[in-house]
């Protein structure tokens, strides 16, 4: 999953990445509305972190102009500005949902992941299964045929999660890397050939089917 975060502050926003990357998250960080705005005519986000008193443009026109174009991308509202009528206008302006700083990180990642179950249609049933593997975001941990739960790396989560979306469908190298990673972080040519070999060790060898030349998927209902 490919986050954007649109925070000024730079203590707190340095704060969130590591957070947000620990948790698994491909995180890039902008720190002005503007910049935000063209970010996100440039490339694929699953969710966006937006502050409301940024630079250059407000938090507010930032999330006006975003739902011009994106109609269905999920924002969280993370600001300090807690007045009953500033939650109004950004939940009536698009946001699909507002928490207030100072927050504990647990909360933050729980909203997230709530956002983003709803916006691939999932039950509220956080798991995801395809018959034979279930893996729960929460704990990060996933099990074969409801055996023994194994823990997984950061990134070896995020390439299993991503697969595990949409079983039965062929996410190739590059979208793959894009849900992985975030912007300045090193890409090994072979990285996600590792990452894939890491899951087989531990899922089995039909766990992630390749189809060559085109990508990786796991098979939907197993």
């Amino acid at each position: 999953m490919r986050v954007l975060l649109v925070e000024d502050d730079r203590m707190i926003g340095d704060a969130m990445v590591q957070a947000l990357k620990a948790a698994s998250y491909a995180t890039d960080w902008v720190q002005d509305g503007n910049t935000a705005i063209t970010t996100l005519q440039t490339q694929h986000y699953d969710l966006v972190l937006l502050d409301l008193g940024l630079p250059g443009k407000d938090g507010l026109e930032v999330l006006a102009a975003v739902r011009r174009k994106f109609s269905n991308l999920p924002i969280l509202i993370v600001t300090a500005r807690d007045s009953v009528g500033q939650r109004i206008r950004g939940l009536d302006d698009g946001a699909d949902d507002y928490l207030l700083k100072p927050f504990a990180m647990a909360e933050l990642l729980a909203r997230m992941r709530a956002l983003l179950r709803r916006r691939v249609g999932m039950s509220a049933d956080p798991v995801l299964s395809n018959g034979k593997l279930t893996l729960d975001p929460k704990t990060q941990q996933v099990s074969v045929d409801s055996g023994v739960l194994m823990n997984l790396s950061a990134r070896e989560f995020a390439l299993l999660h991503s697969l595990l979306l949409r079983p039965g469908a062929i996410l190739s190298r590059a979208e793959l890397e894009d849900r992985i990673y975030g912007w300045g972080e090193e890409v090994a040519s072979n990285a996600v050939e590792f990452l894939i070999h890491s899951l087989r060790k531990k899922l089995g060898n039909d766990a992630i089917k390749n189809v060559r030349g085109v990508g990786w998927m796991v098979l939907k209902d197993q």
